[in-house]
């Protein structure tokens, strides 16, 4: 749907004067041992800190969660995999898969992600891919979608190459994407996992999940001598969810757990506000207009942004009402004068209100409309 925006809005102002630069109002950030690191909270992608987070770098196994969610994503996981040769050949960290052996793409994307198998990777990338070039086709054409705007791969396992590399920051919506589906966080979350065909358990070579710190709820490893240490993990606390990337960090299980306790203790999950009635006028001063949000909104927050954030209601020019959404405007909140995110201001309570109060309500908005424009 088209929407144009009428220039003349219904303005309500939180008033006070914004401080905070990139969400870091209150305590200092924590200094890293990574040369590329960002943090951003899960459901809104806020960036709450960033160290050249755009810049284009190797990141070794990290590669790996793009891998996964395809896999994921290509409704074949229980489908039997055959390992061929080139597979078990192939350098760096192993599962130890066997030629010809048989193993479901899911125990495969498990020993992916827990071991970091780089022979899981090949295989799941020909059996979902038809080939290693086909999938790394799906690769890219995902990170295009997704806005990976300095992502490129080419391979599904992240062994180094010139033409293989992202960014901290694309890794980070990469993450924030794949944490969407309710597979992914399983297989991320997992501490140690067991096939048929094994004696013993795949351990998670998460440390922040499996030993360090008790609000990891999952993550991947990466290293190759010349990229260094590499690190996506997510963590989760009082109702906040965050995400770390550190891209060529010695130090990186403490960079994440200092940039989770600076995240957690500064910023929560604010409600900007509540669902039900919007009030506006249309017509004069003294006719007012009410329209509905459907939604609570909530935003990371620290206290003194909470206070300054400002809002503005905005009435629709052109509204298409074949489609059954009723959708007459929106509201949208501002912090240091930068929009931050918006909701729909719908014109009925519900979709099963009556066509005349739909009816009602947009005579008013074309009224007020011809009124203000001398149509």
């Amino acid at each position: 749907m088209k929407i144009k925006i009428l220039l003349l809005t219904v303005i309500f102002f939180a008033a006070n004067l914004l401080i905070s630069t990139n969400g870091q109002a209150a305590s200092a950030a924590p200094g890293v041992s990574a040369n590329n690191a960002v943090l951003i909270e899960q459901s809104t992608g806020r960036v709450l800190f960033e160290k050249d987070a755009h810049s284009q770098e190797s990141i070794a196994s990290i590669t790996k969660i793009m891998t996964a969610i395809i896999a994921i994503e290509s409704g074949k996981m229980k489908e039997k995999v055959t390992v061929s040769r080139e597979a078990i050949y192939t350098e760096g960290s192993s599962i130890y898969l066997e030629q010809g052996e048989k193993m479901t793409l899911e125990d495969l994307v498990y020993g992916l992600m827990l071991r970091s198998g780089n022979d899981a990777a090949v295989a799941i990338a020909e059996h979902v891919g038809g080939s290693l070039d086909g999938f790394v086709y799906l690769m890219n054409e995902k990170a295009k979608w997704l806005g990976m705007e300095n992502t490129h791969f080419d391979n599904p396992h992240g062994l180094d190459s010139d033409n293989h590399y992202s960014s901290a920051y694309d890794m980070a919506i990469l993450t924030q994407y794949a944490m969407n589906n309710e597979k992914y966080r399983e297989i991320s979350g997992t501490t140690s996992y067991k096939t048929d065909g094994r004696t013993y358990s795949w351990i998670n070579k998460n440390k922040l999940l499996t030993q360090y710190y008790e609000y990891c709820t999952g993550g991947k490893t990466g290293f190759t001598k010349k990229t260094g240490r590499t690190l996506v993990s997510t963590a989760s606390k009082d109702g906040m969810d965050l995400i770390a990337v550190t891209l060529n960090a010695p130090d990186d299980w403490k960079d994440h757990m200092s940039l989770y306790e600076w995240g957690f203790e500064n910023f929560d999950m604010k409600t900007l506000t509540d669902k039900g009635e919007v009030k506006f006028n249309l017509i004069d001063l003294n006719k007012s207009q009410i329209g509905f949000l459907r939604d609570k909104i909530h935003y990371p927050l620290s206290d003194d942004e909470e206070d300054i954030v400002t809002f503005k209601n905005y009435i629709l020019k052109d509204v298409d009402t074949s489609s059954g959404d009723n959708i007459i405007g929106k509201k949208v909140f501002y912090l240091n004068d930068k929009e931050i995110t918006e909701t729909p201001i719908y014109a009925v309570e519900d979709s099963v209100s009556s066509d005349a109060n739909k009816k009602s309500f947009m005579s008013e908005i074309l009224s007020f409309y011809k009124k203000v424009t001398g149509m």
